[in-house]
């Protein structure tokens, strides 16, 4: 399950994906982002410094300031984003790739009967998900004549 943080993320990338899009795009303030994606500025704030400092968004200072998308939505990975957000993916802590941790009450990864389990489908589960970008969001909310 994503987190409440990872979704704001997601709709903030969203309207900035959108802005980028548009006729004239411009650098959107944290005000004009949490209204258009409703969610909460005082969470945006910082979710977005995570994002900046990834390198995904940058951020413009002064009057006609704010935040715009640095990348193309083709090139915005998923999870890459869940992984800086939410930290690891894996349903335990054996099986993840950035921060594995052998499981504190097992004698044997290669007998654990829940690990095996957990691990066929957590690797189904990222054959899926390590492809989707922040382009197939996008085309999510199109109607399919225009995808």
């Amino acid at each position: 399950m994503i987190t409440q943080k990872m979704k704001y993320a997601l709709k903030a990338l969203l309207t900035l994906a959108d802005e980028a899009a548009s006729a004239h795009p411009e650098a959107l303030t944290i005000e004009v982002i949490a209204k258009r994606s409703g969610a909460p500025k005082r969470f945006l704030e910082h979710i977005l410094l995570e994002i900046r400092n990834d390198g995904i968004v940058g951020s413009t200072r002064g009057r006609s300031g704010g935040y715009h998308l640095m990348m193309s939505p083709e090139a915005v990975s998923i999870p890459h984003l869940l992984r800086l957000i939410d930290g690891p993916i894996a349903p335990l802590p054996c099986l993840s790739r950035s921060a594995y941790q052998r499981c504190e009450d097992c004698s044997d990864e290669g007998t654990c009967r829940i690990r095996k389990v957990f691990a066929d489908v957590f690797w189904s589960y990222l054959v899926l998900i390590e492809s989707l970008t922040l382009a197939d969001l996008l085309r999510a909310g199109l109607p399919a004549e225009l995808e």
